[in-house]
């Protein structure tokens, strides 16, 4: 698993570095030339840039980039298993409550993967106290498991904010660097100011491309989390409603 992590953070790597080599070095999506026409490696072309670009800075985005997207995909993992087909388990503990009573759906419950069984078994195991009892289970276990979906989001969060901090503070400090070059020159010519200006460039655009990369994986870590939150809240509705039918009974 951590191969597959190091592998996609690296492949996003070389899509999002690669956005920011100028058109004109462009030459197709394999081959990329210098100044003089001669064909540079993609990877050195990459490398270049890094390099142009600050590795102090560019290591410290590629860091958020890589960590933040351990953490997503992750993230990502756990919710796809944590995802119940709510339906069929309603119909596995009404007929199980219907053939061996609170015990034999506890067992299915504890058979079946996912927040949704949790809550479920939780609020069996309280089901001699009274039905109300159990819906209150049922609501705070509910809370417990919307913690365990949404564990470390507020990490993915904190790098989408410091990827384009870092890459505007690389700006500001490549400004800096310009500024003291025209002044160490005495002169304003497009030549003494380049340098400064490419790493303010390059660090800025390296943060945005990686805070928009993560901020689509955080988005869509949070569909999942409200999709499967909205699973919840109706599968613990009706098992209340089974619960309280069988209670009748």
């Amino acid at each position: 698993m951590k191969k597959f992590f190091m592998f996609l953070a690296a492949a996003v790597l070389m899509v999002a570095t690669a956005s920011i080599v100028s058109a004109q070095e462009i030459n197709d999506a394999s081959a990329l030339f210098n100044g003089t026409g001669e064909e540079v490696p993609l990877m050195q072309a990459i490398k270049t840039k890094f390099i142009e670009g600050g590795a102090g800075f560019m290591s410290l985005i590629v860091i958020c980039l890589i960590i933040g997207l351990a953490l997503a995909i992750e993230r990502i993992l756990y919710l796809t298993f944590a995802k119940t087909n709510t339906k069929k388990l309603l119909a596995a503990v009404e007929k199980a409550l219907d053939e061996g009573g609170i015990e034999k759906a506890k067992e299915v419950c504890r058979n079946t993967r996912g927040p949704v069984a949790s809550i479920f078994y939780q609020g069996l195991l309280r089901y001699d106290q009274g039905v109300d009892t159990v819906e209150k289970t049922i609501v705070s276990y509910g809370s417990v498991q919307m913690s365990n979906m949404e564990n470390g989001l507020s990490w993915i969060s904190l790098f989408i904010a410091i990827a384009p901090s870092l890459g505007f503070l690389g700006t500001v400090i490549g400004m800096i660097q310009a500024f003291d070059a025209i002044q160490a020159a005495g002169d304003i010519s497009p030549n003494v100011v380049a340098g400064g200006m490419k790493v303010a460039l390059i660090t800025t655009v390296a943060g945005l491309i990686v805070a928009m990369i993560l901020q689509v994986f955080y988005n869509y870590i949070l569909a999942k989390i409200d999709s499967i939150t909205i699973d919840m809240e109706d599968a613990s509705i009706s098992l209340v409603d089974i619960l309280t039918k069988y209670n009748k009974k």
